[in-house]
This record gives structure tokens, C-alpha cells and sequence, in this order.
């Protein structure tokens, strides 16, 4: 049963579709993620990603007066993240990351298939797939370990000059993404469904049950980045063919 977090959240999400239903220049509410397509999985820690489309020529009206959101519960803090949108928190701590289009605009727009919250009968059912695909991840497994290791081998070399924050990014996110894509090269189309189609690393502790403490020696502190770049070459190395020079190159900065 949802918790009240939960309903909060679900609840929100069916007023900001009846703000758009009653004004003149709304065409619809589209749920995206856990607010659309996949609201089983909506909890107390989600937040609502969605889409409000709006009659041609009423964006900004839109985007420079948020009092239609503002309307329903008061708005503790918003900022503009991009041109179409906010990331927006409401007095009540539920948290937002919306954009607002045109119906024209969504075929310029790459994002995952969506479920309408509501929409105007004039609007088709089928704007909730996108018309251009959400970026889909490489399969080639060449690229990925060539990207996984030599991502290492930088990293490591940045370490060892004292450039901690890009060896942390080299290290903990670029390579340990590309392992994440490997091991996910390895499961069911099914098993996929779900994965996040912009960042790999939400939900990967579903997707590899089986491989979470390998995810732990890989999130250990700035300081034993070392120790993170020891475990993914080693896993690299047990399971896949690695080069031996770029290897020895890599264990001589460890």
C-alpha cells in the first residue's frame, strides 16, 4: 500500500493535470518515468518529472508565471534548468523536474515514452512516444572496455598529479559506467525494460542484484580511488581479454 509520501506525490501529480485541464491554454499532462509509464514504481523518494503542453504560442506566458503551479500549494524554491523548464519545490517538499512544449516541439525532443496524466480529446494519444528515441546505450563490447580501461588509465594519472576531482570522474562515473553497460550486455531484453535510457547507473543494483558488493569497492572515498581502479581492472580482466600493455600501464599507477 503507498505510504503518504507516495500519495502526496500521485496526488500532485492529478492536480497539476486539473490546472491544465480547466485553463484555456492547456492540452495536456504527460508523465514521464516513475509519474508516467512506470508509476508502480513511484515512492516516497521520487520525485514528478512530466511534460505540460500548452496552445501554440502560450509557452512563455507559461514558463514566466508559474502561479499555475504556485496555485495549488506554494512554491519553496524553483530555478530555470534549461530552456523548456524548472526543477521546482513545493512548500509541502514535493520536488519537480518539468518542461513545457508546444505540440510542435515535441518531435524535436528526445525522451522516454510517456503515459498522459490528461489531455485534450484534439491531442493525440500517440505524442506520448517520442518521435525522436531517448539515447540508447553502446552494445558494442570493444568500445566499452577499451573506454572502461583507458578511462582508468587517466583517471589514475590524474590521481597521482593531485587532480582528485577528475580522477573521481574518470574513475567512480566514466568507467564505472561503461561496466555497468557491459554487465548489462549480458541480460534478457526483458530484464532492460526499465533501465533508465539517459543514465545507466539509476537502477543498476536491480538489474545486478548479484554483483552489488562489487558496486561497493567501487564507491569507496576520493582517497582509495587506487583501490576502485584494482577492483574494475581486475573484474575487466577476469571476464574480459585485456590488452596487456595498456594493464601493465594501469598497475604501474596503482
Amino acid at each position: 500500500m503507498p505510504d503518504d509520501k507516495t500519495l502526496l506525490l500521485r496526488q500532485r501529480l492529478q492536480q497539476i493535470g486539473d490546472v491544465l485541464r480547466t485553463d484555456p491554454h492547456g492540452l495536456g499532462l504527460l508523465g514521464l518515468g516513475s509519474s508516467g509509464k512506470e508509476l508502480d514504481r513511484m515512492d516516497m523518494y521520487s520525485d514528478l518529472d512530466f511534460f505540460a503542453l500548452v496552445a501554440d504560442g502560450t509557452k512563455q506566458y507559461f514558463m514566466e508565471d508559474l502561479s499555475w503551479l504556485g496555485g495549488i500549494q506554494p512554491i519553496a524554491y524553483c530555478f530555470r534548468n534549461s530552456p523548456d523548464g524548472y526543477k521546482l519545490l513545493f512548500a509541502d517538499g514535493v520536488f519537480c523536474e518539468f518542461a513545457i512544449f508546444e505540440q510542435a516541439e515535441l518531435s524535436q525532443i528526445p525522451f522516454e515514452e510517456g503515459v498522459f496524466i490528461w489531455r485534450d480529446p484534439a491531442l493525440a494519444e500517440q505524442l506520448a512516444s517520442p518521435y525522436n528515441s531517448a539515447h540508447r546505450f553502446s552494445d558494442d563490447v570493444d568500445y566499452l572496455l577499451g573506454e572502461l580501461l583507458t578511462n582508468l588509465y587517466v583517471g589514475l594519472c590524474r590521481y597521482r598529479r593531485g587532480e582528485k576531482l577528475s580522477a573521481m570522474r574518470f574513475i567512480q562515473v566514466y568507467a564505472l559506467d561503461r561496466l555497468v553497460n557491459l554487465l548489462d550486455l549480458q541480460l534478457l531484453p526483458m530484464q532492460l525494460a526499465r533501465r533508465d535510457s539517459f543514465c545507466i547507473d539509476r537502477r543498476a543494483e536491480q538489474r545486478h542484484p548479484h554483483h552489488t558488493a562489487l558496486f561497493g569497492k567501487c564507491l569507496l572515498s576520493s582517497d582509495k580511488l587506487p583501490e576502485v581502479a584494482a577492483t574494475l581492472l581486475a573484474f575487466a580482466d577476469q571476464h574480459y581479454s585485456v590488452n596487456s600493455a595498456l594493464k601493465q600501464q594501469i598497475e604501474a599507477l596503482l
